[in-house]
């Protein structure tokens, strides 16, 4: 196995090579994929032809599965959601939006995996920001305000019967599940510490961080949107080029990411799993 940090200004992504997924890695070989993700956030895994079936045994070797409560898996396999846009399709690209996976979640997945089946020719790049970071280049009166704040968590503004993805009026190739359930709230603290690395970072994210628990709405909207601001400067942000036959993992603790479009015309398909991680822990000033 070889690797080799990207060493970007943004401080994310390894590319690991010399390695088959579809075989069964043993101890070391998989602490040490482990270890290079945590540190660098995004583990990227080219030239990867994966079955269904090895995908899942990768993805169990990081724990147990994630849950997709909005999104329809495949009929043949529980756990695999298929990123689907035809060439023709004219709805907006699904994750368009700075988000962090099912934050509303109480415990909110660690791992997001995304395999590559059919890569566009142009556009379609994925963008993740640091968020910890982000949090570290703080001023100390920032962080010592944010370190005391929780942040409310929904999926209402996508996923509620009132929401996006229901009100939308485009035809979807994906199957979203819009339901009254998106409605519900999770507090989560504004700044989490890392279960493995001890990093701190932002947990807070555009698409599911409604709000700021002892804030009025219009103060929270404030304060919030100058901290995305800050955590989507381009010296924190990679951008990542897709090729057939792909796997990348991203730590939802330590990043946010959004798709980009700028592919019409041309069909893009991934599949994505996820995978359970623990509640967001309350990082210690």
């Amino acid at each position: 196995m070889e690797f080799k940090e990207l060493n970007s200004s943004s401080q994310i992504g390894v590319q690991i090579t010399d390695v088959d997924l579809s075989q069964d890695l043993g101890v070391d070989e998989l602490n040490k994929i482990y270890q290079l993700w945590v540190k660098n956030s995004v583990a990227i895994f080219p030239n990867q032809t994966l079955t269904h079936d090895a995908y899942n045994n990768f993805a169990m070797q990081f724990g147990k599965f994630g849950e997709e409560p909005f999104l329809t898996t495949m009929k043949s396999q529980m756990h695999i959601v298929e990123l689907r846009r035809k060439a023709k399709e004219e709805a907006a690209v699904f994750g368009g939006s700075w988000h962090s996976d099912w934050s509303f979640q109480s415990s909110p997945p660690s791992a997001t995996m995304l395999h590559s089946k059919i890569v566009p020719p142009i556009g379609g790049d994925t963008l993740f920001s640091n968020s910890a970071l982000a949090y570290d280049d703080l001023s100390e009166e920032l962080k010592e305000k944010v370190n005391s704040l929780n942040g409310v968590h929904s999926a209402k503004l996508p996923y509620a019967d009132d929401g996006f993805y229901a009100l939308e009026g485009k035809e979807r190739t994906m199957k979203i599940k819009s339901s009254a359930q998106a409605n519900k709230k999770n507090l989560h603290p504004m700044v989490r510490e890392h279960v493995d690395t001890k990093r701190k970072s932002l947990f807070i994210n555009p698409v599911y961080t409604i709000g700021v628990d002892g804030m009025s709405d219009m103060q929270a909207f404030s304060f919030l949107s100058e901290l995305f601001e800050h955590m989507t400067q381009e010296k924190y942000i990679y951008r990542h080029k897709w090729e057939p036959d792909m796997l990348i993992i991203w730590d939802n603790r330590s990043v946010m990411h959004m798709a980009e479009g700028g592919y019409d015309g041309h069909e893009r398909l991934m599949h994505r799993l996820t995978i359970a991680g623990e509640a967001p822990i309350k990082a210690i000033s």
